[in-house]
């Protein structure tokens, strides 16, 4: 046998019982529960035989995708230019989820309220949907005084040509109740079919939220990576008030489309700029000292001020850092505010060790 074959075939099978043995050190090789054993039916001669049921994988729901779970640094990206001591820096752990990939658009909202309108009258009133779940077309003008903002008063929500347009004038307590109307848009459809029932739909915590935003990157200050707002070509990366306000140099006024500008490295749009979007978390000061590590969220049913990030397309460069964070009442209807739904990822809740197998 040729001595150079030989050597090569030794070296990888030792490389192979090399790599078996640190798979199953690190507990990555299943015994118990491992897949293509038969389901059993759960007690058998007196024990205990149940393994995983059949029957559930959970699938990337439409127009989201997988955010993979990990930990990085929370807090400000850049200098505190505020001087606000409202986001001190500290390590957190983010379990994995699903992330609409776009704002929630005009087209897709508008399926909400006229499924309230049909189904829901008779529980809601007409007049209830109308004034709290209808977007409030009036921000349009109210939000800016002295500026003309009769024409989108009148054609943002409705018109056709918005359709993909991120929709605003929506409360935080509106977004909650869409992600409830849609959790059981969901279920109810599952249930039909014989299917076990995915997780809900919800705003995303702060904390998903801005490592959704980072794109997976550590210390990024801004979601497509770089300290800058624009490109080697000079092109702005995200609708906001560049400049000294003009606000058409990044190739929209007002808003733009839901998918405008490139995505970053989770395959999110306009996680910086455009509309900034509502989170789950009630806002306060001392929010760092106070959350836990993991998955962490300030849920306070009495605090109406609600924790917003993101920054919008008529904000200065300092709201779109990933790190920042500012707040609005939750019954306040904005602008230059939407939202985006998660949904808890129950297939994979391993971290990044587990990943590798």
């Amino acid at each position: 046998m040729n001595v150079k074959v030989f050597y090569r075939d030794g070296v990888k099978s030792l490389l192979l019982v090399a790599a078996l043995m640190l798979l199953q050190s690190c507990g990555f090789l299943k015994s118990k529960f491992g897949k293509g054993g038969k389901e059993e039916s759960g007690i058998q001669n007196g024990e205990i035989t149940a393994t995983a049921r059949k029957g559930f994988k959970q699938t990337t729901p439409a127009g989201m995708v997988v955010i993979p779970s990990g930990s990085f640094v929370m807090g400000q990206a850049d200098e505190d230019i505020a001087s606000s001591m409202n986001n001190m820096n500290r390590r957190v752990t983010i379990s994995s989820f699903f992330m609409d990939d776009t704002e929630i658009t005009n087209n897709e909202y508008r399926q909400f309220v006229n499924a309230l309108l049909v189904d829901s009258v008779s529980v809601l009133g007409e007049e209830e949907i109308m004034a709290k779940y209808y977007p409030d077309t009036t921000v349009w003008k109210k939000d800016f005084a002295y500026s003309n903002g009769d024409p989108f008063v009148e054609y943002y929500y409705q018109h056709p040509g918005f359709d993909t347009y991120p929709v605003v004038g929506v409360s935080w307590i509106a977004a909650t109740y869409f992600s409830k109307w849609r959790t059981n848009l969901l279920h109810d459809f599952q249930n039909k079919e014989g299917q076990f029932n995915s997780t809900g739909f919800r705003l995303p915590t702060e904390a998903e939220w801005e490592w959704a935003a980072r794109g997976g990157r550590a210390v990024a200050k801004y979601p497509w990576g770089n300290p800058y707002t624009m490109n080697a070509k000079g092109c702005f990366l995200a609708n906001f008030k560049p400049q000294r306000g003009n606000y058409d140099a990044d190739g929209y006024p007002y808003t733009g489309p839901a998918n405008a500008y490139n995505p970053n490295d989770f395959g999110l749009y306009n996680m910086a700029g455009n509309v900034a979007e509502w989170t789950s978390d009630a806002y306060t000061d001392n929010a760092t000292a106070i959350v836990w590590d993991m998955n962490p969220q300030y849920n306070d049913p009495n605090e109406p001020r609600k924790v917003v990030k993101g920054g919008s397309w008529k904000d200065i460069a300092y709201y779109l850092q990933t790190g920042t964070r500012t707040y609005e009442f939750e019954t306040e209807t904005r602008a230059f505010i939407g939202f985006r739904c998660v949904m808890d990822n129950v297939n994979d809740r391993g971290g990044a060790r587990a990943r590798r197998r």
